[in-house]
């Protein structure tokens, strides 16, 4: 299935529905990017939440940016705020991916 990139900001309840969700792929990313599925009922969703259209390139760059921003946070982090800490998943350095 093809998507559609667009940017919208998430305003909590009623930005997606269950039959949104039902009608189309939908999924956010950093940078408030979200990719949705290409059909008339995800377009519609797009204007319905006043999202701004992007290529993949655009919206990648986005999230590439986001990421690249949380990854210069967590290398200024001191080790010890790094390593594991028993009884808690520890964390890890976040990566970039390939938007679908």
């Amino acid at each position: 299935m093809a998507n559609t990139y667009c940017t919208a900001t998430n305003f909590g309840k009623g930005f997606f529905t269950h039959e949104d969700r039902n009608d189309f792929s939908l999924s956010g990313h950093a940078g408030d990017v979200w990719v949705v599925g290409n059909n008339a009922a995800g377009v519609s969703w797009i204007n319905r939440v006043t999202g701004t259209g992007k290529t993949k390139a655009e919206a990648q760059a986005i999230v590439d940016g986001k990421v690249e921003e949380s990854q210069a946070t967590w290398d200024a982090l001191p080790e010890a705020e790094k390593a594991p800490t028993a009884g808690f998943e520890s964390l890890t350095r976040p990566e970039k991916y390939i938007l679908p």
